[in-house]
């Protein structure tokens, strides 16, 4: 297929929600930062209009479904997605090429009264729709209670507004990109409960036999990212093919023993919280895919591979809330960072094993 005519602008496809909108938004400026004229094509996706539970749709690549027929259709040039609700499995004729820098990775909590989580109590109830969620915080032994919510931000923050929640957990990259960080009662750190492997960064997609658009883009890139949610997303490969287990993954560059490393944690549990396992492992940048798939296959080793409940605890008679304005991989990622690293055998650290009370 030839390259996006310079007598246009390059069609980026989104979703409509304003967090995608201002998630393409970001992307269509640094685009015409660089020179380049971008308008924004609305895609709707089956996980916009449906009101089912995302695990009953299929998961994450509900909403990566829609915007990856108009790439392959050629009604959109390129198509930007939230990486974590990407599949790990490559698309035949596409290709990710660009992740540009990351926002905080972590999840939030939004709390009647600015409650914390420590201060919520036994039986408070949480909202949210991720059973990896779930499994992490059922593990924390609080005593809290789990609702199965769909919905944008906006419906999501109302149910604790209007009482019928009393918190909400939400990615804290999306309300910083909404500018509602104020919203935020504490960011839970990644001891309590890692985020999903890719979130907090952005995947922008294209078709790979369109050359010109793939040099374009490669500008928005960033190596340490790429590096990052490529060993996240392979742990996420491998316990997908050998448990069905929720999953937390977390990848972050930092200066180790030997130089720059990249240091890898991992969580793989059941939504009662009874099984919580942990496991991290410290190697080289640029052995990102394979650093990622040795800590799976720790994780399998030491249990994950006789996990096999993922439905969320306590199912509720309600069905789940929609969301109006639509809620709110890719290839196996090669790290783009050409640093040397150390070539030496990654650490695996064994931590803890913990089950809740």
């Amino acid at each position: 297929m030839s390259a996006p005519s310079v007598c246009r602008p390059l069609r980026l496809g989104t979703r409509r929600s304003a967090l995608a909108t201002t998630q393409s938004g970001l992307v269509a400026d640094r685009l015409r930062a660089l020179g380049h004229e971008v308008e924004l094509v609305e895609v709707v996706t089956e996980g916009d209009t449906s009101t089912a539970s995302l695990s009953s749709l299929g998961g994450t690549g509900v909403f990566a479904a829609a915007l990856r027929r108009a790439l392959l259709d050629g009604e959109v040039d390129l198509a930007v997605h939230s990486l974590k609700d990407l599949p790990t499995a490559p698309e035949p004729g596409l290709v990710v090429a660009a992740i540009p820098v990351r926002e905080d990775p972590r999840d939030v909590l939004v709390a009647l009264d600015g409650l914390t989580l420590g201060e919520l109590g036994a039986g408070a109830v949480v909202g949210t729709g991720s059973p990896r969620r779930v499994a992490q915080l059922a593990a924390l032994g609080m005593g809290l209670e789990f609702k199965d919510i769909r919905g944008n931000v906006d419906t999501r923050i109302a149910m604790v507004r209007d009482g019928a929640l009393d918190a909400v957990v939400l990615a804290r990259a999306g309300l910083s990109r909404l500018g509602r960080l104020d919203e935020v009662a504490e960011t839970l750190d990644p001891l309590q409960v890692l985020p999903a492997p890719g979130q907090g960064a952005l995947a922008v997609e294209c078709r790979a036999d369109d050359l010109a658009t793939r040099e374009l883009l490669a500008a928005l890139d960033d190596a340490d990212t790429r590096a990052c949610v490529t060993a996240e997303r392979a742990v996420l490969a491998a316990l997908e093919a050998g448990c069905s287990a929720p999953v937390g993954a977390l990848a972050e560059v930092v200066e180790g023993e030997h130089g720059i490393e990249l240091s890898l944690r991992a969580f793989a549990g059941t939504v009662d919280g009874a099984f919580d396992l942990r496991r991290s492992i410290v190697g080289p940048v640029d052995d990102a895919e394979a650093l990622g798939q040795r800590l799976a296959a720790v994780l399998l080793e030491d249990g994950a591979a006789d996990i096999t409940g993922t439905d969320v605890a306590a199912p509720d008679p309600r069905p789940p809330v929609p969301d109006p304005a639509g809620a709110t991989g890719a290839d196996p990622f090669a790290a783009a960072d050409p640093r040397t690293s150390p070539t030496e055998e990654p650490r695996p650290e064994q931590h803890r094993t913990e089950r809740a009370q």
